[in-house]
């Protein structure tokens, strides 16, 4: 291809001769230019930015999330001793008394066994209570573990952290006010916070009595309970003397009756057969959970309907309430058992 020139002609006022320059280099001279003043143009508004504006832009590194999120736990909890229980009788006393726990076990499960007291939502779930997760507690901020001898065979998870036990149970063949009011006295002082637990004591036996005259007043000829849970259609644990439903009926001006004397948890295990034993005068008392399988079966079971419950016998299904539980699970008992309705006999 060939070249084409361009031919620039001087002035004549000027000594240097004319010259010829190709069309290609001024082309490449314009772009130069162009690009040169583009930059000057960027450069000054950059530069009419205040300071002020700049000062939005953060720079600096951003934190790491669990670091913060630690340093936030520590913030909250440098007031309190913080206390992780894989029990859920010491759990819930802990809860109601007003120094729930950092962290517990199982508590996908929580409301289906114990139901009240709620857990904060800020309680950590440390995995199955029986085998905590190790990896989990060790990035919590513990100061003491209260567990029982039930739980002792965990301890070793927890590193240093020091560990308490205090167990919920009848020391004789009934359990008695003080089998629950000692152990709350025990967290009271593990806590550092002695009359935390005495105010709670007197408030629960105050919400016991209450709940006895709302009772009273809605079925006053109702004397006698017995107290079961289900764990299948034909086989049920009957709790006894040596549980909690001793005490708290007793508190409540009402006598538990029982089919025999019961193992160290509490209870005897009976078949449906063998509440033809109980007298019509005696109100059942079922315990959930309860699935609607076994529901089902033990509504279409023709033992079930020769024992006439909810017709000729008073019965009633009570909400979760932790068995094995302390002062708390009383209260909820008895609060339970202020707003049942109870069905059949004479009522």
């Amino acid at each position: 291809m060939f070249s084409v020139f361009y031919h620039y002609q001087a002035p004549r006022h000027a000594t240097a001769t004319s010259f010829v320059l190709p069309v290609a280099v001024l082309k490449g001279l314009t772009l130069l230019v162009f690009f040169l003043m583009a930059l000057l143009t960027l450069s000054a508004c950059s530069h009419s930015a205040s300071d002020k504006d700049i000062t939005h832009f953060d720079t600096s590194p951003p934190k790491d999330i669990t670091e913060t999120a630690n340093s936030h736990s520590d913030r909250i909890d440098s007031d309190r001793i913080n206390i992780v229980s894989p029990d859920w009788g010491n759990a819930a006393t802990l809860t109601a008394m007003g120094h729930a726990p950092i962290a517990t076990g199982d508590i996908r499960v929580w409301d289906r066994w114990v139901g009240r007291p709620h857990l904060p939502a800020a309680t950590t779930d440390i995995g199955i209570r029986y085998q905590p997760n190790a990896e989990l507690v060790a990035q919590l901020p513990v100061d003491m573990v209260i567990d029982n001898a039930f739980y002792e065979h965990a301890r070793s998870l927890y590193g240093d952290v020091p560990a308490q036990s205090v167990m919920f149970a009848a020391k004789g063949k009934a359990a008695t006010w003080a089998d629950y009011t000692e152990p709350t006295r025990a967290l009271g002082a593990l806590i550092d916070n002695p009359k935390m637990a005495e105010d709670y004591i007197v408030q629960s036996q105050k919400d016991i009595q209450l709940a006895s005259q709302q009772f009273q007043q809605r079925y006053p000829i109702i004397k006698k309970f017995a107290v079961v849970q289900f764990a299948d259609a034909n086989n049920m644990r009957m709790y006894v003397d040596n549980s909690l439903f001793k005490v708290a009926l007793e508190q409540m001006g009402k006598e538990l009756v029982v089919l025999g004397e019961g193992n160290q948890w509490g209870f005897v295990p009976i078949r449906m057969g063998d509440l033809a034993q109980l007298d019509d005068e005696t109100c059942l008392l079922i315990i959930d959970p309860l699935s609607p399988i076994t529901r089902a079966e033990i509504k279409n079971s023709l033992v079930w309907q020769r024992l006439g419950y909810g017709e000729r016998r008073c019965m009633a299904e009570l909400p979760p309430v932790w068995i094995y539980g302390g002062m708390s699970s009383l209260v909820s008992l008895a609060n339970n058992l202020s707003t049942v309705s109870l069905t059949g006999g004479a009522i």
